[in-house]
């Protein structure tokens, strides 16, 4: 299940509507349904606000299902073996990229700006009597 089915199924379980969500996050109908058909990239922000608006963890609304690959009764390869774990590794750094920018822009929006605005501004200076 990718993330625009991912999206559609849980705005089914709350109950709303395409255009219910599209007015919510203020985008045209045709936009939000780009969102849930994969036509659009989510961005993390747009990502959030739709977390909010379904009541769901932005996590577990952007994690990809990594398919389960069952071996029956063969034997695989060491270059299969290595290539199996390394797709399965791909999918964890992905889903761990997309966490640690929700957390990044977290932190930009709430405390970079205030730091970068002490560190910027000049200390003033005391005038001393002579």
């Amino acid at each position: 299940m990718n993330t625009g089915d991912r999206i559609r199924q849980i705005r089914f379980q709350k109950g709303y509507s395409q255009e219910n969500m599209a007015d919510m996050l203020g985008i045209s109908t045709t936009a939000y349904g780009d969102i849930e058909r994969n036509k659009t990239d989510l961005t993390i922000s747009r990502a959030n606000e739709i977390a909010k608006i379904l009541g769901v963890n932005i996590i577990e609304l952007l994690k990809e299902d990594v398919p389960v690959l069952k071996v029956e009764s063969q034997e695989l390869n060491s270059s299969e073996k290595l290539q199996l774990e390394n797709d399965k590794l791909k999918a964890e750094l992905e889903k761990w990229q997309v966490v640690a920018a929700y957390w990044k822009e977290k932190y930009e929006s709430r405390f970079a700006g205030n730091v970068l605005k002490i560190i910027t501004e000049e200390p003033e200076r005391r005038k001393i009597g002579f």
